[in-house]
């Protein structure tokens, strides 16, 4: 017969705050840079995510960042997988 687990001990990887690689979007910042010489400047967007266990800073062109301000604002569930680096808005549930 093989040995009982104890209790708490889930048999697998220890799951730290490192190895969590889809977080969710708690806090966002828009910014944009001047850049020299009259050019269009530069647009950022800073993603703290899950209360500021990972952020994250994406740059963005001018019509992405309007695009995603318009999308974060009316989204209440937003998720970010770091390994790939795509944003995930809303969740619904299957059948929905």
């Amino acid at each position: 017969m093989p040995p009982r687990k104890k209790a708490g001990d889930t048999g697998g990887a220890r799951v730290t705050d490192d190895s969590l690689r889809v977080r969710q979007l708690t806090h966002y910042q828009f910014s944009w840079t001047a850049d020299d010489g009259g050019e269009k400047g530069l647009w950022t967007l800073q993603l703290v995510l899950d209360e500021g266990a990972w952020e994250e800073v994406l740059a963005l062109s001018a019509d992405d960042a309007d695009v995603l301000q318009d999308i974060l604002t009316n989204t209440s569930n937003v998720f970010y997988d770091i390994d790939r680096r795509v944003l995930m808005f809303g969740v619904t549930k299957t059948g929905s």
